[in-house]
């Protein structure tokens, strides 16, 4: 008989551990849904979809109970952004392309609407003095001049004489060979509409455009950082920091938002988690733990360079900092972006994931400005930023980077390796 107890409290125990394990990953999935809806206009400058983003996070960091360095866990902050707003419409000789598929607006168009004939740029433009000669003499006021992606930023960059060419051109199209369109971030606009169009897309000898996009430059955008910490129980004054970007991509015109789950909901959900785990009493951690949320990710790194020059408290009291981008897929293992940079540390990142069998395999990198780790560890904070490997399934910059595709398949695995190795620091 008591075996037989012993047996079912066991059996007990582990029901309870799974059902616990799944009730986590259905909170998971509900919160890169949450962020990643309709809603959320696709966590950008559109329509103030940052703002809806940092106000959900403030409402979690509450509910959890973390505790706050400033009014609403908030930290301001402004960036310049080109925003793309209500219309985004392209046909081609009286053909609709469809937005998001064929075709997106470059991130840093002007706003415009009409029509144009077809001008291809020739080249020879570029290298050719005759040939720029000529196309100075052209009138291009009512051309939709066509480049192709790899000659653009040469076109861009003519000299001061041909700018009152370009900037007479009611539009340019910019011919992308594929195999999908990716969206950005850009802070700055051109002095035309600008749209760029997959190759398969686009018609032979094409002859008339019709178009319209919506943009505006606004040079002090107000977003802002969401932080919060649960405070150490033995060295409160030292601090391990977890970081995440909670912004995306926003909308290009009214209908076409980029949900972003995978980038960056996913590594936002993590954040959460872990801050639910170390906001427990039984799991207080010997050093304080901040988890911040950073914008402006995608529009050059801002809200992450914005806190390293305006910290919260001393760089120097950060312990080590782990920053998680892309945290959707696993089945190939973890890359670990300054794991060369950090050896000692990444030694120990491999020691416990091979003790602890969490992952099939680590990946080192070396120093890369490719997240929000990136101006932490350039004023000698310790970091490593960590992308999940594996699965096609996943999309990136893309319309289709939405919360029900999202494997997640190591997801628990890397939340565990993640406490594992905060524990063992």
């Amino acid at each position: 008989m008591v075996r037989h107890h012993g047996l079912l409290l066991s059996l007990s125990f582990l029901f309870c551990y799974f059902s616990g394990k799944a009730q986590e990953m259905t909170r998971v999935r509900q919160t890169i849904a949450d962020l990643s809806a309709p809603a959320m206009h696709g966590r950008g400058y559109a329509f103030k979809g940052d703002s809806l983003a940092a106000n959900y996070l403030q409402k979690q960091y509450a509910a959890i109970g973390l505790k706050s360095f400033q009014p609403n866990y908030k930290q301001p902050f402004t960036l310049p952004v080109n925003i793309l707003e209500n219309r985004l419409k392209l046909e081609v000789d009286g053909k609709a392309l469809v937005p998001g598929v064929d075709f997106l607006a470059h991130a840093a168009t002007g706003a415009g609407a009409g029509e144009g004939r077809v001008y291809e740029i020739d080249t020879l433009i570029l290298q050719d003095v005759d040939v720029a000669q000529q196309f100075l003499t052209n009138n291009l006021r009512n051309k939709v001049l066509v480049v192709y992606q790899r000659h653009l930023q040469e076109l861009l960059s003519l000299p001061e004489p041909f700018q009152p060419q370009l900037k007479s051109v009611a539009a340019v199209i910019v011919r992308q060979p594929g195999p999908k369109l990716m969206g950005t971030i850009r802070g700055e606009q051109l002095p035309f509409p600008a749209l760029e169009v997959l190759e398969k897309a686009w018609p032979k000898k094409a002859k008339k455009i019709t178009f319209a996009v919506d943009a505006r430059l606004e040079l002090h955008y107000r977003s802002q950082n969401v932080i919060g910490f649960v405070p150490g129980k033995i060295n409160p004054d030292s601090f391990v920091v977890i970081t995440a970007h909670y912004d995306h991509l926003g909308h290009q015109g009214k209908d076409l938002y980029f949900p972003g789950a995978h980038d960056n909901g996913s590594g936002t959900a993590m954040l959460l988690e872990l801050a639910r785990y170390y906001a427990q009493p039984q799991n207080t951690p010997d050093y304080s733990i901040a988890f911040m949320a950073f914008a402006g990710e995608e529009a050059g790194l801002v809200g992450s360079r914005y806190y390293t020059e305006h910290p919260l408290f001393p760089l120097g009291k950060i312990k080590f900092l782990l920053n998680l981008d892309l945290m959707s897929t696993g089945e190939e293992g973890l890359m670990v972006v300054n794991g060369s940079v950090f050896p000692k540390h990444f030694s120990l990142l491999q020691h416990l994931n091979q003790q602890h069998q969490y992952l099939p395999q680590l990946k080192s990198r070396g120093k890369a400005a490719n997240s929000d780790h990136y101006f932490f560890s350039e004023k000698g904070v310790p970091s490593f930023f960590f992308y999940t490997l594996g699965s096609t399934t996943t999309e990136y910059h893309h319309p289709n980077d939405k919360a029900d595709t999202l494997p997640l398949t190591k997801f628990k695995e890397v939340m565990a390796l993640i406490q594992t190795f905060i524990k063992a620091l």
